[in-house]
């Protein structure tokens, strides 16, 4: 049965350090089905991947140093994407604000503009704008994870595969330094929440963000997954539940 799988990519797996990491990213690009699935990426990176060209040290706090290098590491970055698919697939840069969610008009020409890239068999590369979008740079995507709990509504998705640097979402037992990685939440809860504290050093999100793009996500029918993106071969035991964190939908809607 084909699967349509939004996979979003992090800051700390894409860039890992703050330098753009080809040989990862083409690790997770061989991961992908795309004889039988449909796939849309959904990739963090374009600050980390501008700050480390322009030689700039540690990621910028002003908004337009963050701009400025967003605008000069997006480029870097759809020039990997489109090297690694090369001979496999085409690959579409569609970069959107949070205006295209909040715009009934917008929100229907990106869906529609997302559906016919997948009918025409190219594979939506989707980020924020952040070189001319200043509210995303505030957080209001969480380092993507929220938007790709959007996207994945958005395109009737069967899973969400939200790929970090951690293994998963992890539990306390009743202590600060003992913790379990839980294999399954059946409902995301404030309880779980408050339990998620800190963020990447890199990313804009954390696990707080990622609890809450699952939650969207399983509300609209999805299957979600936060997972290690360096964990070899983790798509595929994502898939199988055997990597990560499992969500499973709220509603009827995902595929198994």
């Amino acid at each position: 049965m084909k699967l349509r799988l939004v996979i979003k990519i992090g800051s700390n797996v894409i860039a890992p350090g703050g330098t753009l990491d080809p040989v990862r990213v083409r690790a997770l690009v061989d991961q992908l089905d795309l004889a039988h699935n449909e796939h849309v990426i959904v990739t963090s990176g374009a600050i980390a991947c501008g700050t480390s060209l322009l030689g700039t040290g540690q990621t910028p706090s002003r908004v337009i140093r963050m701009q400025a290098a967003a605008a000069v590491g997006q480029s870097q970055l759809m020039r990997t994407y489109q090297r690694l698919f090369f001979g496999k697939k085409l690959v579409a840069q569609v970069l959107v604000s949070s205006d295209d969610f909040s715009s009934a008009l917008r929100y229907r020409n990106f869906c529609g503009t997302v559906e016919e890239l997948l009918r025409l068999k190219v594979l939506p590369v989707v980020n924020e704008n952040d070189v001319v979008s200043v509210r995303e740079l505030e957080g209001a995507f969480g380092d993507n994870d929220e938007l790709s709990a959007l996207v994945a509504r958005a395109v009737k998705a069967d899973w969400l595969i939200l790929l970090t640097d951690v293994d998963g979402f992890y539990l306390h037992n009743g202590s600060k330094r003992s913790r379990r990685l839980v294999r399954k939440i059946n409902k995301v809860t404030a309880e779980l929440e408050a339990e998620c504290n800190g963020k990447g050093h890199l990313g804009r999100g954390g696990m707080r963000s990622k609890l809450r793009a699952a939650r969207l996500a399983t509300a609209n029918g999805a299957h979600v997954v936060i997972a290690n993106g360096s964990q070899p071969d983790v798509i595929r035991l994502a898939l199988k539940h055997r990597a990560g964190t499992y969500f499973p939908p709220q509603r009827h809607g995902g595929n198994n």
